[in-house]
């Protein structure tokens, strides 16, 4: 029997509903396991008006108790670089982390950066969600090209040091990096 590849981060990419986080759920459930521990649900989500409340209430709904939650909308560097070499990080969803910080009073695109080296630095296992943003039209307004933007580069690099990316289509995932 072949043994299967340690994975140290997982990035799982797709359109609105198309299964993302459904998908890092079920992996991280399956990988903590082994571990013998809950994963830890790294929520960037801000509930600012009752549509997204719902949504967010739902989504808690859907992990129930298998996930000890964090939310971090702001700061995704500090939970990463306080993990043990136990932990199952599930991270949902980068392009709500950078819409939470094109929409904060500055825009730090440090936040960012740290994110990235705190990925590079930490001793969890990292599954990471975000939207494919790039696969659309050009926006019409500089926020949401900006938005469209920072999200794309930000999914490469975090690709590119990722050990598996899936791209996730009508609830199928497709191994586009093993």
């Amino acid at each position: 029997m072949k043994k299967q590849k340690y994975c140290k981060t997982h990035l799982i990419l797709g359109g609105a509903r198309a299964g993302k986080t459904k998908f890092a759920q079920n992996l991280a459930l399956k990988l903590s396991k082994n571990c013998k521990t809950h994963p830890i649900y790294i929520a960037t989500g801000q509930a600012l008006d009752p549509e997204m409340e719902e949504r967010i209430r739902i989504h808690k709904t859907d992990r129930g108790e298998d996930f000890q939650t964090k939310e971090c909308p702001l700061n995704l560097s500090d939970p990463l670089l306080s993990a043990s070499s136990n932990d199952i990080m599930l991270i949902d969803c980068l392009t709500l982390f950078v819409s939470n910080l094109l929409c904060a009073e500055k825009f730090d695109e440090k936040k960012i950066v740290s994110f990235l080296n705190a990925i590079k630095l930490t001793k969890a296992q990292l599954i990471i969600v975000s939207n494919e943003t790039g696969m659309g039209i050009v926006p019409d307004n500089k926020l949401t090209r900006d938005f469209r933007d920072i999200s794309g580069n930000l999914n490469q690099k975090v690709a590119q040091m990722a050990d598996k990316v899936t791209l996730m289509v009508a609830g199928i995932p497709v191994q586009i990096k093993n």
